[in-house]
């Protein structure tokens, strides 16, 4: 009994140690899946918007990633992954002291928009360039913008920059200027776009705010003295119509005149004609009292014979005809 129940327990264990290989099956299993997830997470990268993935292999690159979303490479050390960033920045020129075409100082400060296109040999070049530093691109961009700012500037006089009148105003072209000089320095170089200049600060020194006074001052006197000629002309051009328009209302009305006193002689006549024939001796004298009335006046003295025409009808009446006035007037 004792020998049997000996061998039952040196039976049992050896049928204990039968799944073993079991289990390390599935211990490599797993440990394989997990090292294939590794190595294919190693293999695979992710590109996000707005950035761009150089593949370098060995150091160098290979390929430049631009479309967002997930892409496979060689797992390092063979192949690794710099993101370049796409998105767009600005950088301030400082001020700068520049001369104009008339030989005047200004300080100017401009503002530069840029970013690296999503194409891959400019992402190369920059990358090749400044080395992926973007601090380094924006001191770079600060040079090339002062040496624009003096070239530019010597192209455009201070009126261009500084008026009273927006029309004279030119900052449109000067901010085209430095953008197209900035520009192709910046993608010919470094391979960046700058997308936007434009100007953000004008300080005037004291020497040529003393000239733009003084200049602005001329121009407010010069525009003065022409709107008063040609207010002057105006007034003398009305002047002038007024007088014709007079003369000509005096000649229309004197022509009026003298046409009414010819149709009035005339139907003075008729009437004359008509009352000669009805009563020739009242008409005559009628016509004798026209004529005293037109001899006397108030400062007329006369010395006239009674019996002589036309002051014969005052005595004698109507009965006589009219002879030849005789008298003396003083």
């Amino acid at each position: 009994m004792l020998h049997d129940h000996h061998h039952h327990n040196h039976e049992q264990p050896h049928s204990d140690q039968e799944p073993a290989p079991l289990w390390r099956n599935r211990r490599v299993v797993v440990a394989a899946v997990i090292v294939a997830v590794l190595v294919l997470s190693a293999c695979l990268v992710q590109i996000s918007p707005g950035e761009a993935v150089v593949i370098t292999r060995f150091g160098n690159p290979v390929r430049v990633l631009t479309t967002p979303g997930l892409a496979f490479k060689l797992p390092a050390p063979i192949d690794n992954t710099v993101v370049v960033d796409l998105r767009l920045r600005t950088t301030s020129s400082g001020l700068h002291d520049v001369g104009t075409r008339d030989g005047l100082r200004v300080l100017v400060q401009a503002y530069i928009a840029w970013q690296v296109p999503p194409d891959a040999d400019h992402v190369r070049q920059f990358l090749r360039a400044v080395r992926n530093d973007p601090a380094i691109a924006a001191e770079q961009l600060r040079s090339f913008m002062g040496s624009a700012l003096e070239i530019t500037a010597s192209s455009f006089n201070l009126s261009d920059l500084v008026n009273t009148q927006p029309s004279r105003i030119r900052l449109d072209q000067f901010e085209s200027s430095l953008l197209d000089r900035t520009n192709t320095q910046a993608q010919s170089v470094y391979g960046i776009s700058v997308r936007q200049v434009g100007l953000e600060r004008l300080t005037l020194p004291a020497e040529t705010l003393t000239a733009t006074i003084d200049r602005m001052r001329a121009e407010r006197d010069t525009v003065a003295a022409q709107q008063s000629a040609e207010g002057q002309r105006a007034a003398a051009q009305i002047e002038s119509d007024a007088d014709r328009d007079s003369r000509e209302e005096i000649a229309q009305a004197k022509s009026d005149a003298a046409d009414t006193e010819a149709k009035s002689r005339i139907a003075a006549a008729q009437i004359y004609k008509q009352a000669y024939t009805s009563d020739p001796q009242l008409y005559m004298l009628l016509r004798s009292l026209d004529s005293l009335d037109a001899l006397v006046g108030s400062n007329t003295s006369l010395i006239l014979r009674t019996d002589a025409a036309p002051f014969r009808a005052l005595v004698e009446g109507p009965s006589f005809a009219p002879v030849q006035l005789t008298g003396h007037k003083q």
